[in-house]
């Protein structure tokens, strides 16, 4: 007898009840890997003194002595020199948010990841807290509060970082937070409340349509979630034992209901009370009132890579990253196929369109972007393990140096400096990722660095500048013969530039100014006594094109009404924006999908949206 197969409908039962089981044996898996502070009683032998260890416990949160020895007493012992500290009867609903967050075996080692923890308490050596600027005799923070100083923390300890459970603590704080505990707690972990809020209440009702319309496929799959807290928190080997675990497996369909719309409600209500800066929207209005004409110079008639004067039009975009006033043009060259911003952006307009994008208002939301690019680090640093294993290296546009920090993974004996015009470079050198951060211009450093570096790289530095060939002169002084120089840059050549149009990300107007074919970069390093030793194009291509042409897009149809530099916000404008966010999400996951396509495709056939090169400087 053979069974007919599942209807459209009951696939999506299916496709629920697989992604739940997977969820769940990830998160028992998770479970099972944290790890639980001895018991050591205050007068046992051997217990180290606490001096250099501060214990900063939110609100309410009493560890006693105990506690604490045995968290110093851990600490020591791995070589950790930041603990988060869980409750063991920590409640479900947070247990199981953190193991979604989490993955304890490889926390630690996570240069990048970020850090998390449960807001109750935070064990923290005190020359990470000098360095981080945290004064531990302050007011005792709220539990979000605290949690936005753990994700803090770990930038100044990235891999001596780690949580454990302590038994002697007792939580002390809400078991199911909602409304604006909840938003803020999210806020401080750097995650959007009204974004989670929503996929919260969808999926909920999704489970409700699939339970009642759908059979027994429908009800395993609701039924698995109602049974997720105890499954993952019931067992008797459980380090977390949840007091609330069995109110919270029996009403959490009712739970989760509420506490999505109290936590969608208080993110509304912030949407509503985040006015842009008072002092920067008046900046920007007075920025403003000259007109944007000043911020660009005089269109040149030749292209600055070879003096061809056959130039067309490559793309007309406005600024779809912040939504600023301004039109931009990318012209391309008919003989070299280079590829730039004409008329190019004046120092006063870089300075401009720059502002509040890596620092400021949207310092925060670059810096997760740029923790998120672990693989392509390794990547690139991995590219030079068969031609050196050098002992300094410079990394020009370093930013905040997310990638040095990466890098000390693949190369654990070499020094990371760092360069940059930002005010990142030094964050990047109290947070221990590059050993000496230099800010300011390449060019004008160079004749000081002469013949230091072994390596020098710039990824997706060089389509930033307004003279690469310069930064390239700049490079050749600074490495010592026989040297590395390794670049990375956007491919104008990409058959996705053509498709996506002006939609493609890496046009990233205003700020590129040049995009260069990778035969143009090849030309100019043999002009400048280099010699190229790798090139690789699949392995560097970033997979964010159908991803990005579609936040690009729906920044064009619904900009951010909350932007300092635009008009004041309306009901309108924001419910406009709403719809908006709301009506992309299925645009978002199909493209994450197709990303992931694309990605597989870019690496088997070689070719993608980047490339990079490794030349070596020749001697003599």
């Amino acid at each position: 007898m053979t069974h007919p197969p599942l209807s459209g409908v009951r696939w999506t039962s299916a496709v629920l009840l697989a992604a739940l089981g997977a969820g769940t044996v990830r998160a028992a898996l998770r479970l099972r890997d944290l790890p639980v502070l001895p018991v050591v009683p205050p007068t046992s032998a051997g217990v180290p003194r606490p001096a250099g260890w501060r214990l900063l416990t939110a609100r309410g949160v009493e560890p006693d002595p105990a506690t604490f020895l045995a968290a110093c007493a851990y600490a020591e012992g791995e070589g950790l020199r930041v603990l988060d500290l869980l409750p063991a009867d920590l409640a479900a609903e947070r247990a199981l948010g953190l193991l979604r967050l989490v993955d304890p075996a490889r926390y630690r080692w996570d240069r990048l990841g970020e850090g998390r923890g449960a807001g109750f308490a935070v064990l923290v050596t005190e020359e990470v807290l000098e360095r981080a600027a945290v004064d531990p005799g302050g007011p005792r923070p709220a539990p979000a509060e605290l949690l936005a100083l753990t994700r803090r923390l770990k930038e100044y300890a990235s891999d001596a970082t780690g949580l454990a459970v302590a038994p002697g603590l007792s939580c002390a704080g809400p078991g199911d937070p909602g409304g604006p505990a909840r938003a803020a707690e999210l806020r401080a972990q750097g995650l959007p409340p009204g974004a989670l809020a929503a996929a919260q209440l969808g999926g909920l009702a999704l489970l409700a349509g699939v339970a009642v319309r759908q059979g027994r496929w429908g009800a395993a799959a609701a039924g698995l979630y109602w049974l997720q807290p105890y499954l993952v928190l019931g067992g008797s080997g459980s380090p977390l034992r949840p007091a609330d675990l069995a109110r919270a497996t029996a009403a959490r369909p009712v739970r989760s209901l509420r506490a999505g719309l109290r936590t969608a409600g208080a993110a509304r209500a912030a949407g509503r009370d985040d006015a842009p800066d008072g002092a920067r929207a008046a900046a920007y209005r007075e920025d403003l009132a000259a007109g944007t004409d000043r911020f660009l110079e005089a269109r040149r008639p030749d292209c600055p890579w070879c003096g061809s004067v056959r130039l067309s039009v490559r793309v007309r975009v406005p600024d779809l990253l912040q939504s600023k006033p301004g039109r931009f043009t990318l012209e391309r060259c008919g003989d070299c196929g280079h590829v730039f911003q004409n008329p190019r952006l004046t120092t006063e307009g870089l300075e401009f369109y720059y502002r509040d994008f890596y620092d400021g208002r949207g310092g925060e939301g670059a810096g997760t972007v740029f923790g998120r690019l672990g693989a392509a680090y390794r990547g690139r640093a991995e590219m030079l393990l068969p031609h050196a294993d050098p002992v300094s290296w410079l990394d020009v546009g370093t930013g905040h140096g997310h990638f040095c920090n990466a890098a000390r993974a693949v190369w654990p004996r070499t020094r990371f400096d760092g360069l940059d015009m930002g005010d990142g470079v030094r964050e990047a050198e109290r947070r221990g990722w590059v050993e000496t951060g230099y800010q300011g211009q390449f060019p004008e450093f160079a004749p000081k660095l002469a013949g230091q570096y072994e390596v020098v790289s710039m990824y997706h530095y060089l389509e930033h500048t307004r003279d690469p060939l310069a930064e390239l002169d700049a490079a050749a002084v600074v490495l010592a013969p026989g040297g590395f120089l390794a670049i990375e840059l956007p491919d104008p050549e990409s058959r996705m530039a053509r498709l996506l149009g002006s939609a493609w990300l890496p046009w990233f107007q205003p700020q590129h100014q040049h995009l260069a074919p990778a035969a143009n970069l090849r030309e100019a390093l043999a002009d400048r006594g280099f010699t190229v030793v790798a090139e690789e194009h699949g392995p560097a291509h970033q997979g964010n094109d159908f991803f990005g042409a579609v936040a690009l897009t729906a920044a064009r149809l619904a900009p951010d009404p909350d932007r300092p530099w635009g008009p004041p916000a309306t009901r309108r404008s924001r419910a406009l924006a709403g719809a908006v966010r709301l009506a992309a999400l299925p645009c978002f996951a199909a493209a994450a999908a197709l990303d992931t396509l694309r990605t597989a495709a870019a690496r088997r056939t070689d070719g993608g949206n980047a490339y990079r090169l490794l030349a070596r400087k020749d001697a003599g």
